[in-house]
């Protein structure tokens, strides 16, 4: 990882700290707009698989650490895998597709919310959590519609104004 790359993913993971605590210091619905997303999906469709995997792992656990959002348990470890493959999978589909953007977005969407899923199970079956996949999918995807409408119309335009900007 260049040096370049290595300060945006910084940058990215600070954004994906700040970002929560101004929606939820405003009570701007900050479990609707999904604020921690954006930089992730960013990070992976502008900088790579690698930097968007690293920057979507760091984010959740600094947050945590930093700010308690989000909690420990159950959220933390299924954020760290959902918000971990964002990153991963719009960034290598967005580089096999050619620097694409909608469908690398659309897809790094969906596995994050596939692998939170897995996540669900494996917490619910082998540590006692108290939640249900389907469940569980199923409302964070009406309760966060909002922010996914967001992601799906502000990123695209704001990865090719970065694009054309930035030297990566």
């Amino acid at each position: 990882m260049n040096t370049k790359k290595l300060a945006f993913s910084a940058m990215f993971v600070a954004l994906g700290i700040l970002l929560p605590m101004i929606f939820h210091s405003f009570n701007m619905g900050g479990q609707i707009f999904l604020p921690m997303h954006i930089p992730v999906l960013v990070a992976g469709l502008l900088l790579g698989p690698l930097s968007g995997l690293l920057v979507g792992l760091l984010t959740p656990i600094l947050s945590s650490l930093l700010t308690g959002m989000p909690t420990m348990f159950p959220m933390l470890p299924i954020m760290i895998f959902e918000l971990g493959v964002y990153g991963l999978s719009s960034g290598y589909i967005g580089k096999v597709l050619n620097d694409r953007v909608y469908i690398p977005l659309l897809a790094g969407m969906i596995d994050g919310r596939i692998a939170a899923g897995i996540v669900v199970f494996i917490l619910s079956m082998g540590f006692g959590a108290q939640l249900s996949p389907i469940p569980f999918i199923k409302g964070a995807i009406i309760t966060g519609l909002p922010g996914i409408i967001i992601q799906l119309v502000v990123i695209p335009p704001l990865v090719k104004l970065l694009r054309r900007h930035i030297d990566l």
